[in-house]
Formats: structure tokens, C-alpha cells, sequence
């Protein structure tokens, strides 16, 4: 499998092509007063049903999502709402993925594989994303350099979910082994490992782009 020739590189977006949603959410709790990884532990607890599996599923409406989000964070003791959440996840570009992307193209099938949200501009008049700023065009300009985006929102799986790699690889005509796949949580990287896939988790966003170019033979 290692010796199958690489024919598709695949990126997450929040964490891979953007900096991570993670150093929002640390930010939200030192100021909230809320306990280290208050969020991350809600988003763990019944990770495959809990309202934010739902949301990015295209389960839940983002009013449905406030709420459910809101409920599950009063039984772990503090008041926060869905969407307050939702407007952390927005991160900066990183130069550096996305001339990655842009080199790669026409030499490898390009994707970005993202769990994310139906309609996201009109979750809250809070995000900028809809008005036209220039953090929205980085984005719409990183997403439009892919040969395909594939959402879990619209797809209706989500990483890790083993259907959300099926479907992937389905739409861009390629077997696992012909993929590589970058991503920042170990939990995504497991499943697209074992059916075959290339994994490389992105902490240092440096190293990860040396690793890839060593498997892809090319300079990043």
C-alpha cells in the first residue's frame, strides 16, 4: 500500500489551512472564567450525537444548535451558547498552506475535507464572514484553490466518520492508498489511516509541509 503512487493530497481547513479553532476557544474560556478545555471536553462528551456532531452533520438549524449547545453546557456547570462558539472557529489563513495547495495543483488531485456548517454567514450577525472582509475573501480564495470541497454539513457525514472518507474518495475517483491526508486531530487521521490512507497531523504547520513534501517528492 505505502508503494501505491500518491495521486490526491487532502487538507483539512480549520487547524491545516488556517490556524486552529482550539486557540480561539482557549482564549473564550481564560476570558469567560470557564475551566481549561471546557469546550473541547463538551464536543467529546457523546461525540458522535451531541449538538455539534448534529450541526456539522446539517442536522440542526444554527437556532437548534444554540440551544442544544446551551443545554449541554449548563449540565457541565456554565452558561454558554451555541453560536458564541461557533463565531471562535474562524481562524487566520496561513500563507505557507496555502502555496502548498496552489503547488500542488495539476501535479495531485487537491481537497479539502472539512467538517463545517449549512449557511454559515447567517449564523450570527457577530461573524464578519458574509460582510465582505478580508479575512472572508482569504477564505473563499484558500477554498477556491481546491479541485473540490467536500463538507460534512452538506455531505451529511463528518470526520471521523469512515462514511465521510467513502464519500471522498467516491467524489475524486481515487482509492485511500492514493491519498494523503493532512488533518490536526488524531481522531480524524485514524480512520483515513486504516483504510489506507497517508496521515500527517499538523501541530507544527512547518514540519507537516516538510513531511508532505518528502512523500510527495517536491519542495513546499
Amino acid at each position: 500500500m505505502k508503494n501505491t503512487p500518491i495521486r490526491a493530497v487532502l487538507f483539512d481547513f480549520g487547524g491545516v489551512i488556517t490556524t486552529s479553532p482550539f486557540e480561539a476557544f482557549h482564549r473564550f474560556e481564560r476570558e469567560r472564567g470557564l475551566p481549561d478545555a471546557f469546550i473541547q471536553g463538551i464536543n467529546r462528551s457523546n461525540a458522535d450525537d451531541n449538538a455539534w456532531a448534529r450541526f456539522e452533520r446539517g442536522e440542526l438549524t444554527a437556532e437548534a444548535f444554540d440551544e442544544a449547545f446551551a443545554r449541554e453546557a449548563r449540565a457541565a456547570g456554565h452558561d454558554v451558547r451555541g453560536l458564541e462558539v461557533v463565531e471562535l472557529v474562524y481562524g487566520q489563513v496561513r500563507p505557507r498552506m496555502v502555496q502548498a495547495v496552489q503547488r500542488c495543483r495539476g501535479r495531485f488531485i487537491t481537497a479539502c475535507l472539512t467538517n463545517n456548517f449549512r449557511n454559515r454567514e447567517a449564523l450570527t450577525a457577530a461573524t464578519d464572514l458574509a460582510s465582505g472582509t478580508a479575512r472572508d475573501r482569504e477564505w473563499r480564495d484558500a477554498l477556491a484553490l481546491f479541485d473540490q470541497v467536500i463538507e460534512s454539513s452538506k455531505i451529511g457525514a463528518r470526520k471521523p466518520e469512515k462514511a465521510f472518507f467513502e464519500l471522498a474518495c467516491n467524489r475524486l475517483s481515487i482509492e485511500p492508498a492514493e491519498a494523503v491526508f493532512l488533518d490536526d486531530l488524531g481522531t480524524n487521521l485514524k480512520p483515513a489511516r486504516l483504510m489506507g490512507m497517508r496521515t500527517i497531523k499538523v501541530t507544527d504547520p512547518d514540519a507537516a509541509l516538510a513531511e508532505l513534501g518528502n512523500l510527495l517528492g517536491m519542495e513546499l
